[in-house]
């Protein structure tokens, strides 16, 4: 019969396939991606914190780093009369004032209470940097009592003690003795008062 010599042949033909091995199991496909950059070394990442830290912000000058005085008056009279108040660092570290000081007047008892708060004049504001024992300066503006001039609530003649000033951006004031003898025309329920001080300029 020629069944046998056709099942012979079949028979070869599947023993010769069976005995190919067989491909792996979970061969990963081979990456077509650009090989990464590698990351960088402990030493490489600690050199660059030191040029972080130099581009850093100044930072504020604070209460604790500065000392204020009141610089007394070049002329006194009717008119208004100009007074510089003067930041100085006396820290050992710069730091950055911007803005416009707080300005108190402390002294006796008045119609208006014994504190009068000036008005703070914003135009002009720029960066002041403080180097250690660098000074700036804030110039207050002063109307002084004159003869039949009468303030708020009927206050007339009144003297502050001394001046108390709060940074830009603190809680905590500085005290500076108040020039002897200044008197100053309260308007506290002003809208445009004869007094005022303004930013910080240089020196």
């Amino acid at each position: 019969m020629r069944v046998l010599p056709a099942l012979s042949a079949l028979l070869i033909a599947v023993l010769a396939g069976c005995s190919e091995p067989a491909p792996p199991l979970n061969t990963p496909a081979p990456s077509t991606a650009a090989p990464s950059e590698s990351a960088p070394s402990g030493s490489a990442a600690a050199s660059s914190a030191p040029a972080a830290a130099a581009g850093a912000p100044e930072a504020r000058c604070h209460t604790d780093q500065l000392s204020a005085r009141l610089d007394a008056p070049a002329g006194r009279g009717d008119s208004q009369v100009p007074v510089k108040l003067v930041y100085t660092n006396k820290s050992q570290r710069p730091c950055l004032l911007r803005g416009v000081p707080g300005a108190d007047l402390h002294g006796p008892a008045d119609p208006n209470g014994p504190v009068y708060t000036l008005t703070r004049q914003t135009n002009g504001v720029k960066d002041i940097h403080l180097r250690p024992g660098a000074s700036a300066s804030a110039r207050l503006v002063v109307l002084p009592y004159s003869d039949g001039s009468v303030g708020s609530m009927g206050s007339t003649r009144w003297v502050p003690t001394r001046l108390e000033t709060i940074p830009p951006g603190e809680t905590t004031p500085l005290t500076a003795q108040w020039p002897a003898g200044l008197t100053v025309l309260r308007q506290d329920s002003a809208t445009h008062p004869g007094s005022w001080i303004e930013p910080f300029a240089a020196g």
